[in-house]
């Protein structure tokens, strides 16, 4: 006989049937199945929201435009976020495998982006732009390195803990909540008006973020984890030759790789359209509001239909985010040729919806497939070799900035929505998840 507060746990984790056996994670771990997904979306609403509050795509392009920082800095934004966080994989990953209980790296890296968060007030406040530009990107860079490794250990943690066939339903409960809370504090932020007012916002939110890391942090930390394997930790350079020993063996495997390289795209697009937008509308800096609530507004209509589909077949939710990227970036650029403010500001609500929606289906499902394609003992592995490579790709995506100012924003997005065609081309071309080890 099920009690209460189990019947409570398994509606809040939307599992259907407590009793089920799982297919993927040991019995122990079956028997906290229910509770850990309840804890695991806590986690995400704090650190999916944190992300949008004092994230590198909206908030800290807003922060350098009223600090007056040296423009060529906002094309080093996201190129940063993304490479430091991808680059540093393959040394926590190859240390990972020494620890019994992965869940502490993820709550240390998460009180490391708090404390990042913080110090970014003082740097606004006191230092000259220069050198508060200069500062704020070395923190991002800390901040980024340590979001990196709390990577590796999610999607280990998620492995171990989480029945494949749930992974992706998780991803987008995360996701909702997040999207929710976002969309909350778009609203909110559009009640700031004057420019003394959004610096005084932004430094605000910034303190915000860093509480919800460490709220994220706590309910991490309450995951119930049981000790794993601790043989065959290796260094980065073995790390580094096991993940080529991988890409050599199995194509399936480097037709992701292909595939989540040009996806990269897709969540570095966002800075460019913002840059497009505020040159085309001569935005006001309240206007930041806007496109959060459009970004948190698509990640709440998109996150159960993602989850669904990425339990199913997780390639299709990366086939079809590249596709409705691409369809962003034409209804910007079209946007360009209609003469009515109204219905050019309204069609970048939309563009923000898409390029939202999109994203959210790119995360959720490249990490959805890699989790459910992977095999346990080797999961950190396969994780950290493929965002080492495409940390590669994303470091030399900073040039981008200084193609955009040369070129314009409309010929950035032109060519931004190339590479998303070829990633929609790319996904199609993938193996479903459960066969992409073979030969």
């Amino acid at each position: 006989m099920m009690s209460s507060k189990e019947h409570l746990s398994g509606i809040l984790s939307n599992d259907d049937d407590l009793d089920r056996a799982c297919r993927s994670i040991p019995k122990e771990s079956c028997q906290e199945a229910s509770k850990n997904f309840t804890i695991n979306v806590c986690n995400g609403a704090a650190s999916k929201l944190a992300e949008q509050v004092a994230g590198p795509n909206l908030i800290l392009p807003w922060l350098f435009q009223l600090l007056g920082t040296p423009v060529w800095m906002f094309g080093f934004l996201m190129p940063i976020k993304q490479s430091f966080s991808l680059l540093p994989q393959m040394v926590v990953a190859g240390q990972i495998r020494k620890l019994a209980l992965r869940k502490w790296v993820w709550v240390v890296a998460a009180m490391v982006q708090a404390l990042c968060l913080l110090l970014m007030v003082p740097v606004a406040l006191w230092l000259s732009p220069v050198s508060a530009g200069f500062s704020l990107l070395g923190l991002l860079v800390v901040f980024s390195t340590a979001s990196g490794a709390a990577s590796v250990a999610f999607q280990d943690v998620l492995g171990k803990t989480i029945d494949k066939g749930r992974r992706g339903r998780l991803l987008a409960r995360r996701a909702l909540v997040g999207g929710l809370l976002t969309t909350a504090v778009g609203l909110l932020l559009n009640r700031y008006r004057e420019v003394e007012q959004g610096l005084s916002a932004v430094l605000v939110l910034l303190f915000a973020a860093a509480m919800l890391w460490g709220l994220a942090a706590l309910f991490f930390a309450l995951i119930r984890e049981f000790p794993g394997a601790v043989k065959g930790g290796r260094n980065a350079f073995l790390e580094l030759r096991s993940g080529l020993s991988l890409f050599r063996q199995y194509p399936g495997f480097r037709r992701f790789l292909l595939a989540r390289s040009l996806l990269l795209s897709v969540e570095l697009a966002t800075p460019f359209f913002v840059l497009h937008a505020g040159q085309l509308l001569h935005l006001k800096i309240q206007s930041i509001g806007s496109l959060m609530v459009a970004v948190g507004v698509s990640q709440v209509l998109s996150s159960p239909f993602w989850g669904k589909m990425a339990d199913q077949t997780s390639k299709r939710v990366m086939a079809l985010s590249s596709f409705i990227a691409f369809v962003a970036a034409m209804l910007a650029i079209a946007l360009t040729f209609i003469s009515t403010y109204s219905l050019q500001y309204a069609g970048y609500l939309l563009v923000f919806m898409l390029v939202g929606l999109a994203e959210a289906g790119v995360r959720l499902g490249r990490k959805t497939y890699l989790v459910d394609a992977a095999p346990a003992e080797e999961r950190a592995t396969y994780t950290a070799f493929s965002n080492s490579f495409v940390g590669v790709i994303a470091m030399m995506s900073g040039i981008t900035g200084l193609v955009a100012q040369w070129l314009g924003a409309s010929v950035m997005i032109s060519v931004i929505a190339v590479f998303m065609l070829l990633g929609y081309w790319a996904c199609k071309r993938m193996p479903e998840a459960d066969v992409m080890l073979r030969r």
